[in-house]
Protein backbone atom coordinates (compact mmCIF):
# COMPACT_ATOMS: atom_id res chain seq x y z
CA UNK A 1 0.00 0.00 0.00
CA UNK A 2 2.97 2.32 0.47
CA UNK A 3 3.26 2.53 -3.33
CA UNK A 4 -0.17 4.21 -3.42
CA UNK A 5 1.32 7.12 -1.50
CA UNK A 6 4.01 7.57 -4.18
CA UNK A 7 1.43 8.40 -6.85
CA UNK A 8 0.38 12.01 -6.28
CA UNK A 9 -2.71 11.45 -8.47
CA UNK A 10 -4.14 9.09 -5.89
CA UNK A 11 -6.76 10.62 -3.62
CA UNK A 12 -6.38 10.38 0.16
CA UNK A 13 -9.52 10.74 2.27
CA UNK A 14 -8.60 12.14 5.69
CA UNK A 15 -11.17 11.10 8.29
CA UNK A 16 -10.90 13.46 11.22
CA UNK A 17 -9.63 16.46 9.26
CA UNK A 18 -9.91 19.60 11.37
CA UNK A 19 -9.69 23.39 11.26
CA UNK A 20 -8.10 23.30 14.74
CA UNK A 21 -4.40 23.97 14.14
CA UNK A 22 -3.54 22.10 17.36
CA UNK A 23 -5.05 18.83 16.13
CA UNK A 24 -3.32 16.24 13.99
CA UNK A 25 -6.32 16.27 11.66
CA UNK A 26 -5.16 19.74 10.64
CA UNK A 27 -1.41 19.13 10.73
CA UNK A 28 -1.67 16.01 8.54
CA UNK A 29 -3.99 17.72 6.05
CA UNK A 30 -1.69 20.71 5.61
CA UNK A 31 1.40 18.52 5.49
CA UNK A 32 0.03 16.29 2.72
CA UNK A 33 -1.23 19.29 0.75
CA UNK A 34 2.22 20.90 1.00
CA UNK A 35 3.66 17.70 -0.50
CA UNK A 36 1.23 18.02 -3.44
CA UNK A 37 -0.97 15.07 -2.46
CA UNK A 38 -4.68 15.14 -3.36
CA UNK A 39 -6.37 15.15 0.04
CA UNK A 40 -10.08 15.29 0.75
CA UNK A 41 -11.07 16.30 4.29
CA UNK A 42 -13.77 14.21 5.97
CA UNK A 43 -15.54 15.72 8.99
CA UNK A 44 -19.32 15.74 9.60
CA UNK A 45 -19.12 19.03 11.54
CA UNK A 46 -17.24 21.17 8.99
CA UNK A 47 -18.03 22.48 5.50
CA UNK A 48 -14.60 23.89 4.59
CA UNK A 49 -11.20 22.95 6.01
CA UNK A 50 -8.01 24.63 4.77
CA UNK A 51 -10.02 26.06 1.88
CA UNK A 52 -11.15 22.59 0.74
CA UNK A 53 -14.72 21.33 0.46
CA UNK A 54 -15.24 18.93 3.33
CA UNK A 55 -17.43 15.84 3.16
CA UNK A 56 -19.44 14.33 6.00
CA UNK A 57 -18.28 10.84 5.01
CA UNK A 58 -16.23 9.04 2.38
CA UNK A 59 -19.28 7.79 0.47
CA UNK A 60 -20.20 11.41 -0.43
CA UNK A 61 -16.95 11.88 -2.36
CA UNK A 62 -17.22 12.06 -6.15
CA UNK A 63 -13.99 10.06 -6.58
CA UNK A 64 -13.18 6.83 -4.72
CA UNK A 65 -10.10 7.40 -2.54
CA UNK A 66 -7.00 5.27 -2.99
CA UNK A 67 -6.16 5.58 0.72
CA UNK A 68 -8.47 6.28 3.64
CA UNK A 69 -6.43 7.81 6.46
CA UNK A 70 -7.84 7.90 9.99
CA UNK A 71 -7.03 10.44 12.68
CA UNK A 72 -9.99 9.74 14.97
CA UNK A 73 -10.23 7.70 18.19
CA UNK A 74 -10.30 3.92 17.62
CA UNK A 75 -13.87 3.62 18.91
CA UNK A 76 -15.05 6.03 16.20
CA UNK A 77 -12.72 4.54 13.60
CA UNK A 78 -13.99 0.99 14.12
CA UNK A 79 -17.58 1.89 13.24
CA UNK A 80 -16.50 3.94 10.22
CA UNK A 81 -14.14 1.17 9.11
CA UNK A 82 -16.93 -1.43 9.20
CA UNK A 83 -19.20 0.84 7.14
CA UNK A 84 -16.42 1.43 4.60
CA UNK A 85 -15.56 -2.27 4.30
CA UNK A 86 -19.24 -2.96 3.61
CA UNK A 87 -19.08 -0.18 0.99
CA UNK A 88 -16.25 -1.94 -0.85
CA UNK A 89 -13.26 0.21 0.14
CA UNK A 90 -9.89 -1.54 0.36
CA UNK A 91 -6.98 0.59 1.66
CA UNK A 92 -6.87 1.89 5.23
CA UNK A 93 -4.22 3.83 7.13
CA UNK A 94 -4.47 4.53 10.87
CA UNK A 95 -2.39 7.27 12.41
CA UNK A 96 -0.71 6.55 15.76
CA UNK A 97 -3.49 6.76 18.33
CA UNK A 98 -6.22 5.94 15.79
CA UNK A 99 -5.28 2.26 15.54
CA UNK A 100 -6.48 -0.62 17.70
CA UNK A 101 -6.01 -4.37 17.76
CA UNK A 102 -9.76 -4.75 17.21
CA UNK A 103 -9.62 -2.69 13.99
CA UNK A 104 -6.54 -4.55 12.74
CA UNK A 105 -8.10 -7.95 13.47
CA UNK A 106 -11.29 -6.93 11.70
CA UNK A 107 -9.44 -5.70 8.59
CA UNK A 108 -7.29 -8.84 8.54
CA UNK A 109 -10.45 -11.00 8.69
CA UNK A 110 -11.86 -9.03 5.73
CA UNK A 111 -8.63 -9.33 3.66
CA UNK A 112 -8.21 -5.54 3.47
CA UNK A 113 -4.96 -3.62 3.10
CA UNK A 114 -4.05 -1.54 6.11
CA UNK A 115 -1.21 0.26 7.85
CA UNK A 116 -1.48 0.77 11.59
CA UNK A 117 2.07 1.41 12.69
CA UNK A 118 3.31 4.40 10.66
CA UNK A 119 2.54 8.11 10.46
CA UNK A 120 1.58 9.10 6.92
CA UNK A 121 3.46 12.42 7.26
CA UNK A 122 6.73 10.64 8.13
CA UNK A 123 6.34 8.03 5.39
CA UNK A 124 5.51 10.70 2.79
CA UNK A 125 8.58 12.67 3.85
CA UNK A 126 10.86 9.62 3.65
CA UNK A 127 9.48 8.39 0.32
CA UNK A 128 9.73 11.76 -1.36
CA UNK A 129 12.86 13.08 0.36
CA UNK A 130 11.22 16.18 1.83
Amino acid sequence: MLELLNNKNNVIALIGASNDKNKYGNKILLDLISKKHKVVPINPKEEIIAGLKTYKNVSEMSEKPSIINFVVPPSVGLKITKDLVEGGYDNYWYQPGAESQEISNYLKSQNKNYIDDKCIMVVARLQNNY
